[in-house]
């Protein structure tokens, strides 16, 4: 029988500890003369270490560990090791290029590309909507059921992510991109220790002996009916990568605050090599946790940790999934308030408004609106397959724009703007009215799409423009 108050106890000290030195560190830190460069960027300064702890754990949060242990199948881990490839095309591709734009944004190497402003608006627009009404009520969502299941609380779902919400904005109205990717870093380390802690408890609680969990359960070979199915790996999996890591601001965000293109490559480098070892915590005690109880899908990973760890044990990693859970959302309010503020609010309403006051008014409206899609998740059969077909709708879209701006020359801005609309106008059609094949197929077909149409428009636009003076 766990004791619940040694447990509490130390979940609150050991979050109390990683909030102290968060603020410490933050208090001795070197601030640049730039106010929005400072809040959103951390004032360019983050070391490696820093832009690899933030990278890894805004990526592993609850929506993972949850969603994907709550499969219960080896399969997902290929969610992990698609990611190595992300990153590898982020290091070598895209940081080099938002550096030689100077990019506050991601999307500001799209209007530097398509001499176009409103394409950078409007894609900045497509990651707003996703970030209010799709991750950031997932983040709340997954991390609530963790902390009711582990702690057994007699609350509803909705008031734990209540908790969870205010603790996230205080992260990142105190000190921005500084402040998360400190607090990253710190619970960063812990979450893996702890992670791989709960495997080695795990194993134990079965005598090592994983006998019994079905052979399809083990298999990294998808079936077509299955959420991976084999041959989703050659069409859309890597283009969710890309997507992902390489042009979500979310992820992007910390490489572009690092010292140097050199210090972001090396942090991107760390994080690829510890996505190899992950599916040992996101996956595999999943598994465990069949041969436990059976398929419990998304409760699996609470109930096997408060089974497994000693009450002190449990309480530490507690503080970590807290942690965890914060960072992402946290991370996605700086995210969603560096993209309003400099790509639409600065630009539109008001340059000379002040970008910590504006930033911090967007991280209270993101919030709240989150906050209140929450209820709406608590039915999902699967929330990490859920969160993957809902982030089609604006991913594969955006990334067409993306590909386009980087490997196309003189591409009009305006065909890209309408690109976006058929991509996620295409993607909406799939999803909800027509699904001839798997939802990875049809990523990868609207993002094949997506790019014809800007590149065939594009072209048609420039024709009529050059016969426009002779007629």
């Amino acid at each position: 029988m766990i004791d619940a108050s040694v447990q509490f106890i130390v979940f609150l000290l050991l979050t109390a500890a990683v909030a102290v030195a968060t603020w410490w560190k933050c208090r001795h830190a070197v601030h640049s003369g730039d106010t929005s460069k400072d809040f959103f960027l951390a004032g360019g300064g983050l070391a490696w270490p820093y832009v690899a702890g933030s990278l890894l754990l805004t990526n592993i949060s609850a929506e993972q560990i949850v969603g994907m242990n709550g499969a219960q199948m080896m399969l997902v881990a290929w969610w992990e090791f698609g990611a190595i490839a992300g990153l590898l095309l982020l290091a070598h591709v895209l940081v080099p290029m938002y550096y030689r734009y100077n990019c506050t944004t991601t999307t500001e190497l799209l209007e530097r590309r398509l001499n176009d402003a409103g394409v950078r608006a409007t894609v900045s627009v497509l990651f707003l909507l996703g970030y209010m009404f799709i991750l950031l009520p997932v983040v709340l969502y997954t991390g609530s059921v963790f902390m009711k299941s582990m702690f057994a609380l007699d609350l509803p779902i909705i008031a734990i992510a209540a908790a969870y919400a205010l603790a996230g904005l205080a992260y990142a109205a105190f000190g921005g991109l500084r402040a998360i990717a400190i607090s990253d870093t710190y619970n960063g380390i812990g979450l893996l220790v702890m992670g791989l802690t709960v495997t080695g408890f795990a194993l134990a609680a079965v005598n090592f002996d994983l006998g019994g969990i079905p052979a399809e359960r083990w298999s990294l070979v998808g079936a077509d009916d299955s959420d991976i199915p084999w041959h989703t790996l050659l069409t859309g999996m890597i283009f969710i990568h890309l997507f992902y890591w390489g042009t979500n601001h979310v992820i992007a965000q910390r490489a572009l605050a690092a010292k140097s293109v050199r210090e972001a490559q090396k942090g991107i480098y760390a994080a690829a090599g510890f996505k190899l070892i992950m599916p040992l915590i996101v996956v595999f005690p999943g598994l465990i946790a069949f041969k436990l109880y059976g398929d419990i899908g998304d409760q699996s990973y609470g109930r096997l940790v408060a089974d497994v760890l000693p009450s002190w044990l449990s309480g530490a990693f507690a503080a970590m999934i807290f942690g965890a859970v914060l960072s992402s959302f946290n991370s996605c309010l700086n995210s969603a308030a560096a993209l309003y503020t400099c790509d639409l609010h600065v630009k539109y309403v008001n340059p000379k408004a002040d970008p910590v006051r504006i930033g911090n008014v967007v991280a209270i409206v993101f919030t709240v609106v989150s906050l209140a899609m929450v209820p709406l998740y608590q039915h999902a059969q699967s929330i990490i397959d859920l969160l993957q077909r809902l982030n089609g709708l604006y991913s594969m879209p955006v990334l067409a724009i993306f590909i386009v701006a980087v490997l196309f020359k003189h591409v009009d801005g305006r065909a890209a703007r309408a690109g976006l609309v058929f991509g996620a106008a295409l993607y909406a059609v799939f999803t909800f009215v027509w699904s001839p094949l798997h939802y990875i197929h049809l990523m990868f077909i609207t993002l094949v799409s997506s790019i014809l149409f800007i590149l065939l428009l594009s072209k048609l636009m420039q024709s009529r423009r050059v016969a426009a003076p002779a007629q």
